[in-house]
């Protein structure tokens, strides 16, 4: 009896133990707009960036938000990241407009984590542009009040598309990053594209339905979503226009005949028609919103 005694004992005992680095990484309580749960920012800051981020959620519905920590407490900033938004469910549901910026000050790390809705306007090389630019030169000096700062202005900036940072020489793997998706957006996309326009039949209009997202998401990806919802409108309008030249200017149709794809004169062109889609809060909590892991991380 006594030695069933001693085992539950220790097992318990051996429970206890293991738990305590769980709780320890527990997603915190969201307070605010800025949880400084580190005691790293002074308490100006702390007001003004309640203040600004207050202002910004009001008038656009964006969800930003700052988490300080003291620790990661052995757990990647990219796992803890993702509990964090999910349990404070950042954004309004439906627009997925929620970003997290978080710094974890005994593993000298930050991450900024970016809602579906706004991948858009902050692509991962935008946010890591603004953790090498704006947070980590700051912070490498112990000025946790003008990197913290300086990284949310540069999120509300780059959301509204006026941020542009200077191209550094730290900076040349993402300028060749950026040069090859162009170029892959402009080979394939550009060679199904005329593809498509050359076609004849049901091919033709299957393809101008499947490229419509790449047309939107490789320009926004890159250049913002204002460029890919731009690109995308000049391709829904611009595809039928030059479908109907094709068919009807005899030089478009000498040039098709040597490929074979000619549709001669007085055939009955298909027509096709336009498709279009949409996207289907009030006091300070998360609203439902969704992430899917975009985002940058650095550490200083």
């Amino acid at each position: 009896m006594r030695l069933h005694w001693a085992i539950g004992t220790a097992c318990l005992v051996f429970l206890i133990l293991c738990s305590a680095p769980l709780r320890a990484s527990e997603v915190p309580f969201l307070a605010g707009r800025v949880n400084d749960l580190a005691g790293i920012l002074s308490p100006e800051v702390v007001r003004d960036l309640e203040h600004t981020l207050k202002a910004h959620e009001d008038s656009t519905s964006n969800q930003v938000v700052v988490l300080t920590v003291p620790s990661l407490e052995g757990e990647s900033i990219e796992e803890f990241s993702i509990r964090v938004v999910d349990g404070w469910r950042l954004g309004v549901k439906g627009k997925d407009n929620g970003v997290l910026l978080l710094v974890a000050k005994g593993d000298r790390k930050v991450r900024i984590e970016v809602g579906r809705g706004l991948e858009g306007n902050l692509p991962d090389i935008t946010c890591g542009a603004i953790i090498r630019n704006e947070i980590l030169p700051r912070f490498k000096r112990g000025d946790y009040d003008g990197g913290t700062r300086a990284g949310i202005g540069a999120i509300l900036a780059a959301i509204r598309g006026a941020y542009s940072p200077e191209r550094k020489e730290g900076q040349r793997s993402s300028f060749w990053l950026s040069l090859m998706s162009l170029t892959i957006f402009v080979v394939v996309v550009g060679l199904f594209t005329i593809n498509a326009l050359i076609s004849k039949g049901f091919l033709s209009w299957f393809l101008y339905v499947f490229l419509m997202p790449f047309w939107y998401g490789f320009p926004a990806s890159m250049l913002g979503t204002n460029v890919g919802i731009v690109s995308l409108a000049l391709f829904v309008i611009g595809f039928p226009v030059l479908k109907t030249q094709f068919r009807e200017s005899t030089a478009a149709q000498k040039f098709l005949g040597r490929w074979g794809m000619a549709s001669g004169a007085g055939r009955t062109g298909s027509s096709g028609g336009f498709f279009s889609g949409g996207s289907s809060g009030g006091g300070f909590s998360g609203g439902g919103g969704g992430f899917s892991g975009g985002g940058a991380s650095g550490s200083w």
